[in-house]
C-alpha cells in the first residue's frame, strides 16, 4: 500500500537499482569510514612496498659432464634446474652472499627478499632481490649470483678431487705390482699393466683439465631507475577503490540487518496501512499545544493530518479515533492534542480522552479555558482547553487507572466511548500498546487506530506486532503519523540504550515534555481518500 499523498516518492521509484543506491546512501558514515580505511591501507602499502626497487641478474648454468657416465645421456638432461634453484636458495649460498656484502649475521634476512626463478625450457637461473635502496638491491643480487657460481665451482672441484684420488690409488697399486714383478725377474703381464696405468693416468689428466666454473653471468644487476610494482599513486588509488567497495558492503549489511524503519515504505509494509502525515518533531522546549497558538511547519503538518482524517466531501469526520504509539507516549501526546485543536479549528466539537494516566496529566500541561456557561455540559472529569485562534475542545482524563495500578483502563474508556455523541468526533490517547495492553479493549470500539512513531526510531517488528494485536482485537489501523526527525548520534543511542539504563540505574523518563529532536520541515499535500470513518 502506498502513501495517499506520496510522502516518500524517493523510495517508490520502480527502478530497483536506484532504490538500492538510496538505501546504501542512508549509511554515508559507514561508506566514508570504509574509504578512510582504504586510504590508510594504501598509505601503508606505499610505506611498506611502494618504495622498493628490484634488481635482476641471470646466470647460465653450464652442464657438468660426468667423465665416467656420459654414454646415452644428452647434455641437456645432465642439469636439473629444479635442484640448482634449491641450491641457489640454500643457506650456504646465502652465507657466501652475506659475507660478500658485509652482512654475515643477516644471511636469513637476505633470503627473505630474494626470488630465484627458472624461465621455462632454459638453463638460466634468474636472481631478483628487492629492497628500498636501488644500489643495494643490485649489489646483493650480483653477490648471490657470484655466490651461487662459487658454490657450484667448489662442488665441481670437490668431485674432481674425489675422482682423481681414486684413480691415483689405482695407478699406485698397479705401479707397485709392476715393480714387484720386475724385482722377481718376471716380466710376463707387465706390459698389460703398464698399458692400463697409462689409461688411468690419461683419465686423471682429463678430469683435472675439466672446467669447474659451472656457469656464466649473462646479465649483471644494475640499480633500478624506478620502483618495482605500482607506484604510490596507484597504491593510494587502489586503496581508495578497495575502501569504497568495503564501505558499500558494510553499508549493505547494515541496511539488510537494520531493525528500525528507515523509510515510509517500510512503515507502510509493516502496518499494511498508509502514512497519513510526516510531522516534524517539536523542539526540546516547545509547547505541547501549538495549533492555534503558534505558526510554523509543525502546525501546518498537524492541520494537514486533520484534513486527511476528515471525510472526502469536506464534512466533519463523525467517529472515534484511538491514537497509540508502540513504545513511548510523548509523540502520541503531541499528535493527539494538536489533532484535536486542528479539528476544533474546522468547527468540530472535539472530545479528547486521556487514558494514559501518567501524572501530570494533559490537563496540567494545557491552557484551560476560564469558567463559563459552556462548562455546564462537560462530562465528568472534563475540562475545556483553550486552543487560541483554533477555538476550544474538551479534555477528559480517564481516571480508571492510577500510576502503579495494573488494572485495565477498559471500563472507564468504554464508558467514554458509550457517552460519546455519534456526531461528535472523539480522540482517545492510550498508553503504548506494546507496554500496556489497555488499548486492545478500546481498539475494537473505535472507528480507527492511528499509530504514531518516528522514522529511524520505531522498529519494524514493533509495528508488525501492533498491527497483529489490533487486528486480533477486531480493530482497524487507519494509518500512521511519523515524526521525521534525524536519528541521534552513536553516543546518544548508546547512552539511551536499555542496558546502559539498567547498568546506571536510570529509567525512561515519564516527564511531560515533548520529545527532543531537530526540527525538519516536511511539506505535506492534502489527500481526499483516507477517512476516519473507515469500517472496523
Amino acid at each position: 500500500m502506498t502513501s495517499p499523498a506520496g510522502f516518500d516518492d524517493r523510495y517508490e521509484d520502480p527502478d530497483q537499482l536506484r532504490d538500492q543506491v538510496r538505501r546504501l546512501l542512508r549509511y554515508r558514515a559507514t561508506i566514508v569510514l570504509g574509504v578512510l580505511l582504504g586510504l590508510v591501507g594504501g598509505l601503508l602499502l606505499v610505506l611498506l612496498r611502494g618504495g622498493h626497487y628490484t634488481s635482476t641478474s641471470e646466470v647460465l648454468v653450464r652442464s657438468r659432464t660426468d667423465p665416467f657416465n656420459t654414454f646415452g645421456v644428452s647434455v641437456d638432461n645432465q642439469v636439473s634446474m629444479s635442484t640448482e634453484r634449491q641450491i641457489a636458495l640454500s643457506a650456504n649460498v646465502a652465507a657466501r652472499a652475506a659475507k660478500a656484502v658485509g652482512q654475515r649475521s643477516r644471511a636469513d634476512a637476505l633470503l627473505t627478499d630474494l626470488r630465484v626463478t627458472n624461465p621455462k625450457d632454459t638453463q638460466v637461473l634468474r636472481f631478483e632481490y628487492s629492497t628500498g635502496d636501488p644500489k643495494r638491491a643490485a649489489r646483493v643480487t650480483n653477490a648471490f649470483a657470484r655466490a651461487y657460481l662459487a658454490d657450484r665451482q667448489d662442488r665441481s672441484k670437490a668431485m674432481v678431487t674425489r675422482m682423481t684420488a681414486g684413480l691415483d690409488r689405482q695407478i699406485s697399486a698397479l705401479s707397485k705390482r709392476v715393480n714387484a714383478m720386475k724385482s722377481d725377474g718376471s716380466s710376463a703381464g707387465t706390459a698389460g699393466m703398464q698399458q692400463q696405468i697409462g689409461i688411468l693416468q690419461k683419465r686423471a689428466s682429463d678430469i683435472r683439465a675439466y672446467d669447474t666454473s659451472g656457469g656464466d653471468i649473462v646479465r649483471r644487476a644494475e640499480p633500478a631507475n624506478r620502483p618495482s610494482g605500482p607506484g604510490p599513486g596507484w597504491l593510494i588509488g587502489l586503496g581508495l577503490i578497495g575502501g569504497l567497495i568495503l564501505g558499500v558492503v558494510f553499508a549493505w549489511l547494515r541496511s539488510a540487518l537494520e531493525p528500525r524503519a528507515r523509510s515510509v515504505g517500510e512503515v507502510e509494509g509493516a502496518l499494511h496501512a498508509p502514512v497519513l502525515g510526516i510531522l516534524p518533531e517539536p523542539g526540546p522546549d516547545g509547547a505541547l499545544l501549538e495549533v492555534g497558538r503558534a505558526d510554523g511547519s509543525r502546525v501546518e503538518a498537524y492541520r494537514a493530518l486533520a484534513f486527511r482524517l476528515r471525510r472526502g466531501d469536506g464534512r466533519t469526520a463523525a467517529g472515534t479515533l484511538m491514537i497509540v504509539a508502540p513504545k513511548g507516549t510523548q509523540g502520541a501526546e503531541a499528535v493527539a492534542v494538536n489533532l484535536a485543536a486542528a479539528l476544533a479549528e474546522c468547527g468540530d466539537d472535539v472530545l479528547l480522552v486521556d487514558a494514559t494516566a501518567q501524572p501530570p496529566g494533559l490537563s496540567a500541561r494545557l491552557p484551560l479555558s476560564d469558567g463559563d456557561s459552556a462548562q455546564a455540559d462537560l462530562p465528568e472529569g472534563g475540562v475545556v482547553v483553550d486552543a487560541g485562534t483554533a477555538g476550544r475542545f474538551t479534555l477528559r482524563t480517564d481516571s480508571g487507572r492510577t500510576t502503579g495500578d495494573d488494572r485495565a483502563a477498559a471500563p472507564m474508556t468504554a464508558c467514554a466511548v458509550a457517552d460519546t455523541d455519534a456526531a461528535r468526533p472523539a480522540i482517545f490517547l492510550v498508553p503504548p500498546l506494546l507496554e500496556h495492553a489497555d488499548g486492545l479493549a478500546l481498539a475494537r470500539r473505535v472507528d480507527g487506530v492511528l499509530v504514531v512513531g518516528g522514522l529511524h526510531d520505531v522498529r519494524r517488528d514493533d509495528l508488525k506486532r501492533v498491527r497483529e494485536l489490533i487486528g486480533c482485537s477486531g480493530g482497524h489501523v487507519v494509518g500512521a503519523a511519523l515524526h521525521n526527525g534525524t536519528r541521534p548520534g552513536v553516543l546518544r543511542r548508546v547512552l539511551d540504550s536499555d542496558w546502559v539504563r539498567r547498568a546506571t540505574g536510570r529509567h525512561p523518563s515519564t516527564a511531560p515534555s515533548a520529545p527532543a529532536g531537530p526540527v525538519v520541515a516536511q511539506p505535506a499535500a492534502p489527500a481526499q481518500d483516507d477517512t476516519l470513518s473507515a469500517s472496523r
